[in-house]
């Protein structure tokens, strides 16, 4: 499973682009970019999708886009994320087959459930704290519900929304296969550093894999 995993926000990311800021982000040790783009049209967003491809080719890593699967399917992306108002997870896998990563956004133990459910290869679960990268999620809904449910679905749980060093081996602890960050590692003046220093600190306490979310990753190519 992923250990760090880092989403591009150009607002954030001192005039450096997504592709710039992906590459950073993989040279510090980032498993996989996805790339966030808000409100831009889809020619600006398959560009920096290229590049990112390239890069993430480039260092053996993943690589995910946020909400379009068109784009996705059009860079080679490994995957896609959906939230709950994007595309079905089922309807995305119909799209772009088996091989596919198609992550699913939940902030309840039902809609996690759900998302598992419809074939979802893992749970993004938060906003874990309040955060202003993403006003329109629900904020801070706390440890206790990463603890929740990373323990009643069988697939993996990478924890989002406010997650900087001072709480990134909390919520690993709390039952996260992996972290998501934002800010934390674009909005630093050297990317590079603030993703090996986050991924050292999710390396120091990430327990082994469960057997049942293992077998998942396993299936769908998300171990090394």
């Amino acid at each position: 499973m992923f250990d760090l995993y880092v989403i591009t926000d150009s607002r954030l990311s001192h005039g450096l682009s997504e592709a710039e800021t992906a590459r950073l982000a993989y040279e510090g040790g980032a498993d996989v970019v996805q790339l966030r783009m808000k409100g831009v049209d889809g020619k600006a967003m398959l560009e920096q999708a290229e590049a990112i491809r390239a890069c993430a080719d480039e260092h053996s890593r993943f690589f995910i886009v946020n909400d379009r699967v068109d784009v996705a399917m059009l860079s080679g992306a490994d995957g896609v994320h959906l939230g709950q108002s994007d595309i079905p997870v089922a309807r995305a896998r119909e799209l772009m087959g088996e091989s596919a990563i198609i992550g699913a956004s939940a902030n309840t133990l039902e809609l996690a459930r759900k998302a598992e459910e419809d074939g979802a290869d893992y749970i993004g679960v938060g906003s874990v704290f309040r955060t202003s990268t993403k006003p329109d999620a629900t904020q801070g809904i706390g440890l206790d519900a990463v603890f929740e449910i990373s323990h009643e679905v069988k697939i993996p749980v990478v924890a989002i929304g406010g997650i900087n060093r001072g709480n990134i081996q909390d919520v690993i602890r709390a039952g996260a296969d992996s972290a998501a960050v934002v800010s934390a590692v674009v909005a630093q003046d050297d990317v590079r550093a603030a993703a090996h220093e986050l991924r050292d600190l999710i390396l120091k306490v990430r327990p082994h894999v469960a057997p049942d979310a293992m077998g998942t990753a396993i299936r769908r190519g998300l171990l090394f």
